[in-house]
């Protein structure tokens, strides 16, 4: 089935910068949205960034003007773009892909999850 992979979680001290990525494969026909949440430690899963196929990204407030999401539609891939991170920041981000399979299902996906720790 469509399966996701994230890469590029770590650690960075505050004030630094740190670039995620998600990957989607398998037997998609067309992906609509995809986005970023994470979940910080005790807390519930937040919406970070989305992105439609065809109109503007949209982010929470916590990130304006700090984060940036895009996506490379020929690859099937979602960056986020994280600067000026804060402690706040921690969390396990979560790739999501809202996409069609070749066999007409509609299917809201979650990748595995990938650690950001911001810390000095």
């Amino acid at each position: 089935q469509v399966q996701l992979v994230e890469s590029g979680g770590g650690l960075v001290q505050p004030g630094g910068s740190l670039r995620l990525s998600c990957v989607a494969s398998g037997p998609i026909f067309s992906i609509s949205t995809m986005g970023w949440y994470r979940q910080a430690p005790g807390k519930e899963r937040e919406l970070v960034a989305n992105i439609p196929a065809t109109h503007w990204a949209n982010y929470a407030d916590s990130v304006k003007g700090r984060f940036t999401i895009s996506r490379d539609n020929a690859k099937n891939t979602v960056s986020l773009e994280m600067n000026t991170l804060k402690p706040e920041d921690t969390a396990v981000y979560y790739c999501n892909v809202a996409a069609r399979t070749m066999t007409g299902r509609f299917l809201e996906v979650w990748g595995q999850g990938t650690l950001v720790t911001v810390s000095s």
